[in-house]
């Protein structure tokens, strides 16, 4: 469920950076399964550099190419991250401040000040982190992409997951074509090594007694309410069915489990799309559910349209935020506005989404009522129900108040009679 235009499928060539070692200089591609920019200045450490000379390079905005030991390179990473939060720590100053609102001094911040202050530290600590460069290269022996530092694990089956993907998707080219050396954020390579092994286990979704497998940038569902809702809310004799933000494809194929005949999912990544064609095939489904790549809706009207889009508004900062993050609630609105024009006579619309975003003082109810009034719309039903993942059980998360109130609700909607 994204929010970033529709791949292009045009020619694409990676950046590169470039550094000075022992009097010469050198370049490497740069790449971001999240779309980082290149870093404009690098330099090129080993393990004589200490945690705080890699801090004081990351606040400079200067990345650090490590070329000695892989272990020391995380270890540094590491002691980086203990330095950040014991810096946000110091800064927090008992939670009350000025704040993004312009509360008076002394005054307890809001939830949305609270959000706003969580989501700047955190880019500012991923920005930093992501100063810590490990380089890559392809081994013709072995077929794959290497980190050619001691004690570097194997990382090929990972980056062809992630990067191949990527690569294909914008220059149609594989990781063999690789010339040289490549770069990337040892913490993205981190991440990347973490949904590789989610893609190898699969998730489990209890409704399909299956499992689903995720690809890198699609969101997991290991959240199950949403999917929860989808399995129970009562269903008509829908004979088409529209999954809109298909992401893995999970909900449309729950649709199929509980015998709609005919899915289609959509969404405006190809890696998504993949995603979903590839989960259809492992749960013999290709029949029954197609998806396909486009910004919303799929040509004609179905009498079941699904949506889970985004639940909080505000900007995405990466790829894999866009899963969470709906600027100005832009998919939100499209699909209640989309409605009227894609159901059948007498068909539904579900809107599955999260109060998170209304009790963090994001949205409000009325603004949701508001689009739904407006585009001609009326509810039919509306089931509730609350999360069980752990961050709302988590009494020292900061936003503890509002996750542990959340609801995540499927809304029945109708076109509005005459």
């Amino acid at each position: 469920m994204r929010l970033f235009p529709i791949d292009q499928q045009k020619s694409f060539e990676a950046p590169r950076i470039t550094w000075d070692q022992a009097g010469h200089t050198h370049s490497a591609q740069w790449w971001s399964a999240n779309d980082r920019p290149a870093p404009k200045k690098v330099v090129a450490v080993d393990d004589r550099c200490t945690a705080d000379q890699a801090m004081k390079y990351a606040s400079q905005g200067t990345a650090m190419l490590w070329l000695g030991d892989f272990h020391n390179a995380k270890q540094i990473m590491s002691a980086m991250d203990q330095r950040i939060a014991s810096g946000a720590n110091r800064r927090k100053g008992g939670g009350r401040s000025g704040g993004k609102s312009g509360a008076r001094t002394g005054e307890p911040l809001s939830a949305a000040d609270q959000f706003y202050r969580i989501r700047q530290a955190r880019a500012q600590r991923s920005r930093m982190l992501s100063m810590l460069l490990i380089p890559l290269e392809f081994d013709e022996a072995e077929q794959e992409m290497v980190v050619p530092l001691p004690r570097a694990p194997r990382v090929g089956p990972a980056i062809s997951f992630a990067y191949a993907e990527a690569s294909e998707h914008k220059a149609g080219t594989d990781l063999a074509s690789l010339t040289g050396t490549a770069a990337i954020s040892l913490q993205e390579l981190t991440g990347v090594q973490g949904a590789h092994q989610w893609f190898v286990s699969g998730v489990e979704v209890p409704i399909l007694g299956a499992k689903i497998y995720p690809r890198y940038g699609t969101f997991l569902p290991t959240r199950h309410e949403y999917v929860d809702l989808a399995a129970q809310a009562p269903l008509s004799d829908a004979r088409v069915a529209f999954d809109i933000g298909t992401g893995t494809g999970v909900l449309a194929a729950v649709l199929v489990h509980r015998g709609v005949p005919r899915v289609i999912g959509t969404d405006i990544h190809q890696r998504a799309i993949d995603c979903a064609r590839d989960n259809f095939a492992r749960l013999g489904m290709q029949n029954k559910a197609t998806a396909e790549l486009r910004s919303m809706f799929p040509e004609g009207r179905a009498d079941l349209i699904v949506c889970n889009p985004p639940w909080i508004p505000g900007s995405a900062a990466s790829t894999l935020d866009a899963a969470i993050y709906d600027p100005g609630s832009k998919m939100l609105l499209q699909f209640l506005a989309g409605l009227p024009d894609h159901l059948t006579p007498g068909g539904e619309g579900w809107l599955i989404i999260s109060d998170l975003a209304e009790l963090l003082g994001l949205r409000t109810r009325e603004m949701l009522l508001d689009a739904i009034a407006q585009a001609g719309l009326e509810i039919v039903d509306r089931f509730d129900t609350v999360p069980t993942h752990g961050r709302a059980s988590d009494t020292n998360d900061v936003l503890h108040e509002a996750r542990s109130r959340e609801v995540t609700s499927l809304w029945r909607l109708r076109v509005l009679s005459a």
